[in-house]
């Protein structure tokens, strides 16, 4: 009895490892849009294949079929194609910082759209985490103009944060009939299918990616969506949605910590407040969706 409780104990250790690994390398991926010399575009462009192609190869090894595809699943496609695009427009206009703290918005717009959807009456919580929220992006905006690029890119980040509440909104109605790894095949590649002709009318092209940018977008697909999405999901084998969720708020804690020592990209007081504000908000919410 006692050794059956230390397994378990042992085994839900390596989930918590398996998720805090996969939160970080999520927030890893905010970093290779400013290593990557190539429009947000054909990074995306290229993450999105190589993930199609990872998942494609972990379905395969794990004996099942990438199974019917949905048409509603062309839209998620989409969505994630812009969400992506919107992130790392938001890196190389402004800071991973500022990219983050706009994206980590996301747990707002979940429950404003499950709330129209009819999950529930709007509450005291609700409002608290919108309040924080606001002022966390007053206090990180310097000036509320366009020509800023901090206002720019925290304006493409909340964008990217939105984007990722819808899809993660729509997506919730399809993991109970189809697996997450099959629904994030078809969502990049469907998101692939999108980008090929934004890329392929752009003008002008885009430039071809050199060697090191070849490296670089493989190591995305690979390590830091179809790894991430591994570890992810195989912690939800052990773990709680409402663990899952809160863990998932400190992605933006994960990039910048990673930032200021790859990039030495180093916050200011402005930016660390802002962040904290929007981060409790984050975790507040992801509280109250759990």
């Amino acid at each position: 009895m006692i050794e059956a409780g230390l397994r378990s104990a042992s085994t839900r250790t390596a989930a918590f490892v398996s998720l805090h690994a996969a939160v970080a390398l999520f927030g890893f991926a905010a970093l290779f849009g400013k290593w990557i010399e190539l429009p947000a575009t054909a990074i995306v462009l290229g993450r999105t294949v190589v993930a199609a192609i990872t998942l494609a190869i972990v379905l395969a090894m794990r004996e099942r079929a990438l199974g019917p595809v949905r048409t509603a699943l062309v839209l998620n496609g989409a969505i994630l194609a812009t969400h992506w695009v919107a992130f790392f427009e938001a890196v190389q206009v402004a800071s991973v910082a500022v990219a983050l703290i706009g994206y980590a918005t996301f747990p707002l717009f979940v429950l404003v759209l499950e709330r129209r959807r009819g999950a529930g009456p709007t509450s005291g919580g609700d409002t608290a985490v919108a309040a924080l929220t606001a002022a966390g992006l007053v206090v990180l905006a310097p000036q509320f103009s366009w020509s800023s690029e901090a206002f720019r890119g925290l304006a493409l980040g909340v964008a990217s944060g939105f984007t990722f509440a819808w899809l993660s909104v729509r997506t919730k109605r399809y993991v109970a009939s189809a697996s997450p790894t099959r629904i994030a095949f078809w969502q990049n590649a469907f998101a692939a299918v999108c980008l090929a002709p934004v890329i392929a009318f752009a003008t002008p092209l885009p430039p071809w990616p050199t060697p090191t940018d070849w490296a670089l977008i493989v190591a995305l697909g690979v390590i830091c969506t179809g790894l991430a999405h591994t570890l992810f999901i195989a912690s939800m084998q052990r773990l709680s949605a409402h663990t899952a969720s809160v863990v998932a708020a400190l992605e933006p804690v994960y990039g910048i910590l990673l930032a200021m020592l790859l990039l030495h990209e180093v916050p200011d007081i402005r930016t660390t407040l802002g962040g904290a504000l929007i981060v409790a908000a984050a975790l507040i919410a992801s509280r109250r969706g759990a």
